[in-house]
């Protein structure tokens, strides 16, 4: 594999806006994503300025992208940090600091390329490296009628928590919580 795997750089938004829709174009994007595409196309170039500086270098999370020799992003994932006395993102709130991983994407001809483990090694050893705050776990949200990515989390060491929170807007959805805490 000749990916690099790294921080996005603020300036970067337009490949993290692009990568995005595209994310949002996937045959798996109903149930992978809380968004849409026609919602995200809408939203102005400030939107993704402010979300991409958010998760660069020094921001309050940090997204990680896996890059080919030529320079195009072939996969994605960001690490949101929560705090007990944070407001709830999604989910549960967090009992302990944790991380929270979402936005996961690798485009389809990156697939079966070890793309998605590169990018969960360096997003769960980032989340382990800090140390204020100090992590307990790390957690993401998987949709029930999600098997082939609920599988890839539990090969790379996530287990089903037994939580289990509702779809937002959906009726008799679930997305289910899978976790991987600190050895």
């Amino acid at each position: 594999m000749d990916y690099v795997m790294r921080s996005v750089r603020a300036d970067e938004w337009p490949l993290a806006r692009q990568l995005r829709l595209d994310a949002l174009q996937d045959s798996a994007a109903p149930v992978a994503f809380l968004d849409s595409y026609e919602a995200a196309v809408a939203r102005p170039d400030a939107f993704w300025q402010d979300r991409t500086a958010a998760s660069a270098e020094g921001g309050e999370a940090r997204q990680f992208v896996a890059e080919s020799p030529e320079g195009e992003w072939v996969g994605t994932v960001t690490v949101l940090i929560e705090r007990p006395e944070d407001d709830v993102r999604f989910g549960e709130p967090a009992a302990v600091n944790q991380g929270h991983l979402v936005g996961v994407f690798v485009r389809p001809e990156a697939r079966g390329a070890g793309v998605a483990d590169a990018l969960f090694g360096v997003a769960v050893d980032w989340a382990w490296s800090l140390s204020a705050p100090r992590l307990e776990r790390v957690r993401l949200y998987v949709h029930e009628n999600n098997p082939r990515a609920a599988a890839f989390y539990r090969r790379f060491g996530f287990v089903p928590s037994g939580q289990r929170t509702p779809v937002p807007g959906e009726r008799r959805e679930w997305e289910l919580e899978y976790v991987i805490e600190r050895g």
